[in-house]
């Protein structure tokens, strides 16, 4: 999840045109950029810590884009953020693009005191995390519902993996493909689930603060940021639709 496997780099030649060409050297270009460690300001707020305690997260992004049923041509990007400390909604905004970067740019613009410190993106795999969180230079958490196929890992094995005696008992695993490398971790965000979500990193943050944070945003399954995101690109879409058959 971290980066691409060989099958994903590798293309046929028969798609070396120049359009697929430069798609490579931006994704290569991209990798280069990626820090897979550690690397932000703010300190996350540990039991007992105090709201006015400078230098602590409190501001969670979350994106998704939503697309109509009607088909791929209305899609919605939707942008939310929420105060790490309730879990609430501070700030939303959606573009009908959807151009997730110039969302973040119009907020930090207007100078918005919700701008994110972290960014919580729907999907996982070398993709939209790693390209918000080098393009936006922000801490980025990739959180998936469904896992791509990657280096012999897929849904069955992951199933088989959950209910394997060592991980039985445990609210996580790390995902180690059949190259030895860790793609990211299947994370049961509730009790006695038996639908994991996916977490891999984006750029700026490592393995094991991207856990710990997408389980203190978990009221459900899925992290807050993503949930809130998911049903506000959703309901726009919805008004959308509406509105447009009003007309």
């Amino acid at each position: 999840m971290e980066k691409p496997s060989e099958t994903q780099e590798q293309e046929p030649s028969s798609t070396s045109s120049p359009d697929h060409q430069n798609w490579i050297a931006e994704q290569d270009l991209l990798r280069e950029k990626l820090i897979r460690e550690d690397s932000f300001t703010w300190k996350i707020p540990e039991e007992g810590s105090s709201d006015s305690e400078e230098g602590l997260l409190r501001y969670v992004g979350g994106v998704d884009i939503s697309f109509s049923k009607d088909g791929a041509s209305m899609a919605c990007g939707t942008l939310v953020v929420l105060d790490l400390r309730t879990l609430q909604v501070v700030y939303e905004d959606f573009s009908l693009a959807p151009i997730l970067l110039e969302i973040l740019e119009k907020m930090k613009k207007s100078g918005s005191s919700f701008y994110p410190q972290l960014l919580m993106v729907d999907g996982n795999g070398f993709g939209l995390a790693c390209h918000l969180g080098v393009e936006a230079n922000l801490p980025t958490i990739g959180i998936g519902k469904n896992l791509h196929h990657v280096d012999g890992l897929n849904q069955s094995r992951v199933k088989d993996l959950l209910e394997a005696g060592e991980n039985s008992c445990k609210d996580f695993f790390n995902l180690v493909g059949c190259s030895g490398h860790i793609w990211g971790a299947a994370m049961r965000s509730t009790q006695g689930s038996i639908k994991p979500i996916f977490i891999s990193i984006g750029h700026r943050i490592s393995l094991q603060t991207a856990i710990k944070l997408v389980q203190m945003t978990c009221k459900y399954r899925v992290p807050e940021p993503i949930r809130q995101a998911d049903i506000r690109s959703r309901d726009y879409i919805r008004k959308l639709k509406i509105n447009t058959r009003m007309k």
